[in-house]
């Protein structure tokens, strides 16, 4: 363990400018990040693929707070939890440890190899989001990921932690005082601002200042559709919503060469981004119904991989698509839905995390997400929160769950196969 107060304090906390100048990175000494291949990672890759499909299907039952919640339309990042929950399971230890493998569905070994892998892959679309004009998304896809641990500079943090982050994760984490909320609370959102490229301007978890451990992960993906629709094809047709009202909306329109795949009670297309990525749309067979039927209530984790597998051996085919615009945003209590995946150890226990702080317990846990789905391609971004404290007295779990389950689709990343950004669809005003 080494004593981050000793080391380091924030950086330039003298002078105030906005926006607030971010502490300082501190990494473990003299350890690299190793090179690894995507291909060693097969099996790892399919149990990460089935772990974000399996958080996907939490997120949409659970509905979120707040948001377009109200009217049934959901917007979540499977992808940005499954990456969090991965570098904090790096940093578990005892039945915590092997709950979250069992219940997350992670691999039995090689886990942060294969995380290293899953980030690289996606570091090949990194970007600026703070330069990318979302009203013209770029042919080149932007996909910017970002990992983000902030820790109170007075307590220890793990050295086995922080050589881990560094080797596999290609980060470390930012020595702060959560005590002074005026300073780390500001810096920390400023974090999330500059990441998400202003759509999310602050951390979704309530700041609290008895916290001693914050960990963040963001996704930021823009890009142009491979065709993009005409806006003058663009029409206001019927569109029935989850509550099975009639309404009007935008409908887009185009025309072609893209994966068909169907199955039992569906049919579905791979719609083609400009590089490296699809939206997967997922229509039941009952589009008109509402969430509580058989038909969509049937989309769980188990028919999503089943959906997954059978578009991997989909051929291309010219389709004719109709799809409305929509413009959503989503915010989660991962408590809840952590709890409702039976994480029971991870939320109560104050032994399983010394690896990372001495006594340290899981507090808070919260993700925020939007996505703007348009005639020219698609915005979308998403950041979670996981926050501790090193303290011995657990909290009270509250045990509930909402389940809220319309129209399907997905951000899905070409190479690696993962679900990055996953919704549904209720109602498109």
């Amino acid at each position: 363990m080494i004593a981050l107060g000793a080391v380091m304090g924030l950086a330039g906390c003298g002078a105030p400018a906005p926006p607030p100048a971010p502490p300082e990175l501190l990494t473990a000494e003299g350890v690299e990040r190793v090179s690894v291949d995507r291909a060693d990672y097969a099996a790892e890759m399919r149990s990460f693929r089935a772990s974000a499909l399996f958080l996907g299907e939490a997120l949409l039952a659970d509905g979120g707070d707040g948001g377009d919640g109200a009217n049934g339309n959901v917007v979540s990042s499977p992808g940005s939890l499954l990456i969090a929950l991965a570098m904090l399971r790096s940093g578990a230890t005892g039945k915590t440890a092997e709950e979250m493998d069992s219940v997350l569905q992670f691999p039995a070994e090689k886990r942060d190899e294969a995380m290293n892998s899953v980030l690289r892959s996606l570091e090949k679309f990194d970007g600026d989001p703070g330069a990318v004009d979302e009203d013209n998304p770029p042919r080149k896809p932007v996909m910017h990921p970002a990992n983000g641990l902030f820790v109170d500079k007075g307590v220890p943090t793990g050295q086995s932690f922080l050589d881990t982050l560094a080797r596999h994760y290609g980060t470390g984490v930012y020595p702060v005082d959560f005590s002074d909320e005026g300073a780390t609370k500001p810096a920390i959102d400023a974090w999330v601002n500059r990441n998400t490229g202003g759509r999310i301007k602050e951390a979704p978890a309530q700041y609290d200042p008895d916290n001693t451990f914050s960990l963040l992960n963001s996704l930021y993906f823009a890009s142009a559709w491979s065709s993009p629709f005409d806006p003058n094809a663009t029409s206001d047709l019927p569109f029935t919503t989850a509550a099975g009202e009639e309404i009007y909306v935008p409908a887009m329109h185009n025309e072609l060469t893209m994966k068909y795949a169907e199955g039992a009670g569906w049919q579905g297309v791979d719609l083609p981004y400009a590089d490296g990525f699809v939206m997967r749309l997922v229509l039941p067979e009952d589009n008109a119904a509402s969430a509580g039927t058989p038909a969509l209530a049937a989309f769980d984790a188990e028919k999503l991989a089943e959906v997954a597998d059978t578009f991997d051996t989909a051929r291309p085919a010219s389709v004719q698509i109709q799809l409305p615009r929509w413009d959503h945003k989503s915010s989660f209590d991962l408590r809840k839905v952590f709890e409702a995946l039976g994480l029971e150890n991870m939320l109560g226990t104050t032994e399983d995390f010394n690896n990372i702080q001495p006594q340290m317990m899981i507090t808070q846990a919260a993700q925020a997400a939007n996505i703007t789905v348009a005639e020219k391609g698609t915005i979308a971004a998403a950041v979670t929160q996981i926050n501790g404290e090193a303290t011995s007295a657990p909290p009270e779990p509250e045990r509930t769950i909402e389940f809220d389950r319309p129209f399907h689709y997905q951000i899905v990343h070409g190479e690696t196969g993962l679900p990055l950004f996953m919704g549904t669809v209720a109602d498109p005003r």
